[in-house]
């Protein structure tokens, strides 16, 4: 009964149709004609693409293939000759002999064909891995380098999916389909070049042969992006149900919850909706490929029939007819290898236009690396500081002004959802205010370096994430540029986790991830000491400790808040809910709906009653007798 519960009031909103999806059904609609006027530009595009990545494979490539296509003219116009002689009046060693010298001619620009089709072939696989180191390079780098409060818009994480899972793929795959186009266009010229000779009526019908085709390609093409679009949302929720279901991290939980039908419940219940969705776009089109097919068909038979006709008509010769039809049926291949290339740039352009739309959305919401540079600070000052996260009716942090000065301890405490964590980001840079002014010793920080002012800057989060690397270097990543100052062994000391890490087996060289081989995994507590050491390490003028030891032992505990009050030149904001942790700090704000309603002492807090008192007093509570 509370599996039905659970499934009948939870709303999943992934298995209907987004409404920025309704002004795509255009795309469905597309003509092959609007397509064909925006090929040059795709193309010109990927050739832009290939020539960043290696301007001598994408001349080889393009090179080799035009010659190729040259060699098919000589050799069609060579089989001509060569059939002529054959079929000419007198006896036959007399017509083999005076056949011999075209079909030698015929025989080289075939070999010659066949090595310049795999010498294109080569530097056209060469291309595809550096395009896609280019383009996963961008891809990252925008990523990275973006602001944290984009990763708050649910937008902007279905079009990154989308930029990561084909936008990066068909990079490589616009630059394939061009080079692709450019051979079969180059195979319909070169046999159009022999027809021209042979008998150039044949011309026009060859073309309206493969009309049909074309037209059938593209249609496709539109049904298949629409049905990207629409699956999108319900293929990430299906991802995120197989993570939990297949994950050693969420095993535990899953069968201690008996999660188990709930899970698959979802999950069969958004596959339903998968596979009917992906069923209709079958039927579609296979709908649209037969219609496409009869009518191919027939212009095919149109065009045998009036060659047959002029073949009993006498208007063209035997040698030439069947030099034509060799023609004719390689000009067909050409024309199908270029309306399949033309099918697969077109959509890959699509994907490859959402991996660059999001690319330089991306770029326009990353910080301008501009500014005075950000040195160590006497003091920082929020005057009136909001912070008002997107979809959200109430600011997390509300007109909030507070002073921290160099060599302070400064305690951020209030019950969960104070906005505690988002003031501290806040202070680390993390977010910019929404509302009222930060001051970094008297400067409004929106006129500093960003990565300037980061550099002062040293968070432990509560929320950490446990980097596959080894123990030396998820210490070292805390300032992996750095020369001098503190080591990797005096910042797990400080943390209290040198000796922990020395007993791993390979001692700070330990993998610490058990899906690779020989790697290792650490305990909650253990976990939270290397993430310290990783902000020890760090060495910054401030450093932000959100939680730091929920995680830990007393002991360790105890170890890590001595470390903390150790360094009288390093300004620390202490986010915690074990109050007895803030009974030293210089300045106490206790925050209540992400307004400060008290700051002071602990001493005068205690003195002056209010939330402080009472929230001090329930825990105290619990160690009296």
């Amino acid at each position: 009964m509370a599996q039905q519960t659970i499934d009948d009031h939870d709303a999943l909103p992934e298995l209907e149709a987004a409404g920025w999806l309704h002004h795509s059904e255009s795309f469905a609609e597309t003509s092959f004609w609007a397509v064909a006027r925006r090929l040059p530009a795709i193309v010109r595009e990927a050739l832009a693409l290939a020539w960043q990545a290696n301007r001598f494979d994408t001349i080889a490539a393009i090179a080799f293939n035009v010659v190729a296509g040259v060699a098919t003219t000589f050799g069609l116009l060579a089989t001509s000759t060569v059939l002529t002689e054959l079929f000419a009046a007198g006896p036959t060693p007399d017509r083999i002999s005076a056949a011999v010298p075209a079909l030698i001619v015929a025989a080289v620009a075939v070999s010659v064909r066949g090595g310049l089709t795999i010498a294109a072939g080569w530097a056209q696989a060469r291309m595809a891995p550096q395009i896609n180191y280019a383009v996963e390079l961008r891809l990252f780098g925008a990523t990275t380098a973006v602001g944290l409060a984009a990763f708050d818009d649910s937008g902007f994480a279905e079009e990154m999916d989308r930029a990561k899972d084909r936008g990066i793929i068909e990079a490589a795959s616009i630059v394939n389909s061009s080079v692709d186009l450019l051979t079969g266009l180059v195979r319909v010229a070169a046999t159009a070049a022999a027809i021209a000779v042979i008998e150039p009526i044949l011309l026009p019908c060859l073309i309206v042969a493969a009309i049909p085709s074309a037209v059938t390609a593209v249609r496709m093409a539109r049904r298949e992006y629409l049905a990207m679009l629409a699956f999108i949302g319900r293929r990430r929720r299906m991802w995120l149900l197989g993570s939990i279901m297949a994950n050693r991290h969420t095993a535990a939980e899953v069968r201690s919850y008996q999660m188990r039908d709930f899970l698959l419940g979802q999950y069969e219940r958004i596959m339903r909706g998968q596979t009917a969705a992906e069923m209709r776009l079958v039927r579609a089109q296979t709908g649209t490929r037969t219609v496409g097919a009869a009518v191919g068909g027939l212009a095919s038979l149109a065009l045998y029939g009036v060659l047959g006709w002029m073949l009993v008509d006498g208007a063209i010769p035997l040698a030439a007819a069947a030099t034509a039809l060799l023609a004719l049926q390689a000009a067909q291949m050409g024309l199908n290898t270029a309306i399949y290339a033309t099918n697969r740039l077109y959509e890959d352009a699509l994907y490859y236009g959402d991996f660059r739309a999001f690319v330089d959305r991306a770029w326009a919401q990353a910080p301008e690396p501009s500014g005075e540079p950000a040195s160590d600070f006497d003091e920082i000052r929020l005057d009136r500081a909001s912070l008002r996260y997107p979809d959200t009716d109430t600011p997390a942090v509300d007109e909030v002004s507070l002073t921290v000065r160099k060599g302070q301890v400064i305690a951020l405490v209030g019950e969960n959802g104070s906005g505690k964590s988002s003031l501290a980001k806040l202070l680390a840079g993390l977010y910019q205010p929404t509302g009222g002014t930060i001051f970094w010793n008297g400067v409004d920080v929106r006129r500093l370096d960003p990565a300037s002012r980061a550099a002062q800057v040293a968070v432990i989060t509560q929320d950490w994430w446990k980097f596959p690397f080894t123990a030396h270097q998820n210490i070292a990543v805390g300032r992996g540029d750095r020369e001098t100052g503190p080591t990797v062994v005096d910042a797990a000391t400080a943390a209290s986790a040198h000796e922990m890490i020395e007993e791993l087996p390979k001692g700070y060289a330990t993998l610490l991830n058990r899906q690779f081989k020989d790697g290792h995994d650490l305990s909650g507590g253990q976990w939270q000491r290397l993430v310290a050491a990783r902000g020890f390490y760090r060495d910054a003028a401030l450093l932000i400790c959100d939680e730091p030891s929920s995680a830990l032992d007393a002991r360790a505990e105890h170890a890590m808040f001595q470390q903390l009050r150790r360094r009288p030149d390093r300004t620390v904001v202490l986010i915690t809910h074990r109050l007895a942790n803030v009974r030293h700090a210089d300045q106490i704000y206790v925050l209540h709906h992400g307004r400060i309603v008290q700051h002071g002492s602990h001493a005068e807090l205690v003195a002056a009653g209010g939330l402080y008192q009472e929230l001090f007093h329930l825990q105290a509570s619990g160690y009296v007798g």
